[in-house]
């Protein structure tokens, strides 16, 4: 019986993309959030470090491996952890999100809960099990017989931080419907403005060049007051490291649902190579390179947000993250065209929010040349 799953929407950019591919100076490919920069040197240098893998790793990941990540969330998190046995690395972050509604169980007819702006793989996993996927942000309203509750903090597409009154709301609802709750925190290490979401001052102050205003984590302990049960928490290393292309991720949280989740990727074999076990040990344990990165984002951001602004575009929410969740308050579809003719791919909010998006998505995960073509082509068209 074949799967009934949506097209991959992706394939509709095709026409879009040639179009902006024949503009003179090239394409600006905004479109997709796939890092451009280097891996850092202390990453790579552990990886070839790591190649003599003759044996299959672990599922659970090495003992190091588990270590680092509890130190990680600890020390950028502020979440203690129970220990190792409350963390597993993934084969990065989609195939979890996709996967984790069959491995946690649940079948046809079960309630899935997702953001309504939403990245399409939390509807997904709904779809593959045959389940029922609900959009719905408030809690108040979320279903009863609900089984799994995605968030997504801080936000993709739309960047959006849900603080810790809003997390703390979020588990107790959880909890109260006997669901487990799973936020995608993967964009946590790139956090801008944290007024806005009633962050305290940056750990460290400003003589830290590390120091960055934490976007809460829903294991922080001003969420759960300790109690993990129940919780989820999904990270990834692609984003802050420029780590997309080794599938390095993890997820932590409560240990018994850690150790429901371990038996089954054991018999399926979802087991992240060795060398890429190494590699993640150096990626979390260096915060230099990470610091480095979310400045040269920043200053991406800044520019290509001036520019949008100054085109006529309103940005919206896009407090974090590696986007910018723009709108002229017009289709989606029409923005999209536009700007593929100055040159500019964007991915349309139709791909988040339905036909009906009056939104567009800008990455930041394009080179500074490429980034500073968009702000010149924006800024001379004045859209």
């Amino acid at each position: 019986m074949p799967l009934s799953l949506p097209d991959f929407p992706w394939d509709s950019l095709a026409p879009f993309a040639a179009r902006a591919r024949a503009h003179s100076d090239g394409i600006v490919d905004l479109s997709v959030g796939s890092p451009v920069d280097a891996t850092p040197a202390v990453v790579r240098d552990a990886l070839v470090a790591a190649t003599d893998a003759h044996a299959y790793p672990q599922t659970m990941g090495t003992p190091a491996l588990r270590e680092a990540i509890v130190r990680w969330y600890a020390r950028r998190r502020d979440v203690t952890l129970i220990g190792p046995d409350a963390v597993i690395p993934t084969i990065g972050s989609k195939e979890l999100v996709a996967l984790l509604p069959l491995l946690l169980g649940l079948g046809r007819d079960d309630v899935i809960v997702h953001p309504r702006t939403a990245y399409p793989t939390y509807a997904v996993g709904a779809a593959l099990i045959g389940a029922r996927a609900v959009a719905e942000d408030d809690p108040a309203r979320w279903p009863e017989g609900a089984r799994l509750i995605w968030i997504n903090s801080p936000g993709n597409p739309d960047g959006a931080v849900l603080g810790v009154e809003a997390l703390r709301a979020a588990v107790l609802r959880a909890r109260e419907l006997g669901a487990v709750i799973v936020n995608d925190e993967c964009y946590a290490e790139l956090g801008w403005e944290p007024e806005r979401w009633g962050a305290e001052p940056a750990d460290g102050g400003e003589d830290d060049p590390h120091a960055v205003a934490r976007v809460p984590s829903i294991l922080d302990p001003l969420v759960t007051a300790g109690d993990h049960s129940g919780l989820l928490s999904v990270y990834s290393l692609s984003k802050q490291s420029n780590l997309a292309g080794y599938r390095a991720a993890f997820l932590a949280g409560d240990p018994a649902l850690v150790r429901q989740l371990l038996e089954a990727r054991k018999h399926l074999g979802l087991i992240p190579p060795a060398p890429v076990q190494a590699a993640m040990i150096a990626a979390l344990d260096d915060d230099a390179h990470v610091a480095t990165q979310r400045e040269i984002y920043r200053a991406r951001r800044d520019a290509l947000a001036g520019a949008l602004r100054a085109s006529g575009f309103r940005i919206d929410r896009s407090e974090a993250g590696l986007y910018l969740w723009a709108t002229r308050d017009e289709p989606a579809l029409d923005t999209l065209a536009q700007l593929a003719e100055l040159g500019i791919l964007v991915a349309p909010g139709t791909f988040y929010e339905g036909e009906g998006s009056r939104h567009v998505r800008f990455a930041l995960t394009a080179s500074d040349e490429r980034i500073s073509q968009a702000v010149a082509r924006l800024r001379a068209a004045a859209l």
